[in-house]
């Protein structure tokens, strides 16, 4: 089961243990106070004033730092070991971050190490959470039951989705094959794909819904024209059964839009793909506020760069690379980075793809390309109007050629800014064939459709997680 929060869906799993955690760590702050002040919570109001305002504080910053390390993402694989170390980082940063706000907003400070010892207890209340907790609770509870109307090529989607990731939301508990349509599906000796049964048409939903308990059905029809039930959807909507499209349900339950049962008239029609005035208006606004902040922060590494590029290659060796990339309606412009390989990289003039461990790249290029840094001049862009912080990524006008024409919709990425950093960057390791190519597609279509304020804001604080782990870079 997911719900609809920040431009995302969001397992409800997810949610209950924020929520929890949220309480527990304003809780947290309030008895660090007691402990380390000795005193009750009268006296300590009375002294130092009202503790909410400090608890709320200290829990919304630990909260967007375990967001930020990838601590409440659906998509996290990694190990306990992964966990911990995510856990250590967020809450030392949250407990730094928390205290130098409390220290200049003079209202909000308290002394004796309040902060450090709340931050010690967030540090186990998060261990207890997301590893002692996920075993306790059986995430069956969140899950819903879902029932598939076809057994073709597009209920194939749905049976595609194996992993415990993609599957977090809801449980298959069959599928439902309609009077003549084909069967497509992998069935095994007990006529079942794996342990999901396959029904004939002739049972009636209504029934079905009843004897399985489902709560939601998916139209994965091959064609509606010729089999779509009609009256018996409309039974099980009355009876308080979801019905979903199967595009939806996809986009739902997996972060993208999925290109192999993608038709127009979805996009059309459907909710979303929405750049008014406003929204264009705060998304400019957050790239230059942002932008600019970025910018001043990262001054230190970007002239440590410089540095360490011309140590490497030599004072007269260029420390930028300007390329050309498509931006905004198809336009190119030229994209600054700095420059992680060697100068004769593309000697022959053709475009390549990046690839893992590629020979061109510098021993400086490997660190920054793994933190990300040599992006950071890419802000000039932002700051230029050529970019945003947040979108698309934009690629080298070869390759666009080419991909237009072999994958459907992907002119359609440039309808919006290309970005530093996106949704397709949170989700999809880095890029360098024309199949990663469709499968960041499907992201950015997600982005392109669900984009917002909120959204843009939470892609931001995960991009952290992205740059200190160096997920995906090459």
């Amino acid at each position: 089961m997911r719900i609809r929060l920040l431009g995302q869906h969001i397992p409800v799993s997810i949610v209950v243990r924020a929520a929890i955690e949220v309480v527990l760590l304003i809780c947290l702050l309030y008895g660090a106070a007691v402990v380390r002040l000795h005193a009750d919570f009268a006296s300590i109001e009375r002294s130092h004033g009202p503790l909410w305002p400090r608890a709320a504080l200290f829990a919304v910053v630990m909260l967007a730092c375990q967001l930020a390390f990838g601590l409440h993402s659906a998509r996290q694989r990694a190990r306990s070991a992964g966990i911990l170390i995510r856990i250590v980082a967020a809450v030392g940063v949250g407990a730094a971050i928390s205290a130098a706000l409390m220290f200049l907003i003079p209202d909000l400070w308290i002394r004796g190490g309040v902060v450090a010892l709340a931050a010690l207890g967030a540090g186990l209340v998060a261990l207890v959470l997301h590893i002692a907790l996920a075993r306790l609770i059986d995430e069956r509870v969140f899950k819903v039951r879902v029932l598939v109307y076809g057994a073709g090529r597009s209920a194939e989607a749905i049976s595609g989705l194996r992993r415990r990731a993609d599957r977090r939301g809801f449980t298959v508990v069959g599928y439902v094959r309609p009077p003549g349509e084909g069967l497509e599906l992998t069935l095994n000796e007990r006529g079942s794909f794996a342990s999901e049964p396959v029904f004939e048409g002739n049972v009636a939903l209504v029934d079905l819904c009843q004897r399985f308990d489902v709560q939601e059905i998916v139209v994965a029809l091959d064609d509606r024209r010729r089999t779509f039930p009609i009256r018996e959807l409309l039974e099980c909507r009355l009876a308080g059964v979801d019905v979903t499209e199967l595009l939806t349900f996809l986009e739902r339950e997996s972060g993208r839009v999925r290109i192999d049962v993608l038709n127009p008239s979805w996009i059309i029609f459907g909710e979303g793909f929405r750049r008014g005035s406003l929204r264009q208006l705060t998304a400019r606004a957050l790239d230059l506020i942002a932008g600019t902040l970025i910018l001043v922060l990262a001054v230190p590494a970007m002239i440590a760069t410089v540095v360490a590029i011309k140590l490497e290659d030599g004072l007269r060796a260029p420390m930028l690379y300007r390329q050309q990339r498509v931006g905004l309606g198809g336009r190119s412009f030229n994209l600054m980075k700095f420059r992680s390989m060697h100068t004769n990289a593309e000697a022959g003039g053709e475009a390549i793809w990046a690839q893992r461990n590629d020979p061109r790249v510098t021993r400086v290029g490997a660190v920054i390309r793994k933190l990300r840094i040599d992006e950071l001049p890419q802000v000039l862009n932002v700051l230029r109007g050529d970019m945003s912080l947040v979108g698309p990524r934009p690629e080298r006008p070869e390759f666009v050629a080419s991909l237009a024409e072999k994958i459907p919709y992907y002119v359609e990425r440039h309808c919006m800014k290309p970005g530093i950093t996106g949704w397709a960057q949170l989700c999809y390791p880095y890029g360098s064939s024309e199949q990663d190519a469709l499968e960041k597609l499907q992201y950015d279509l997600y982005y392109i459709k669900n984009n917002s304020l909120i959204l843009d804001l939470s892609i931001l604080v995960q991009t952290a997680e992205v740059a200190i782990f160096g997920k995906g870079a090459r």
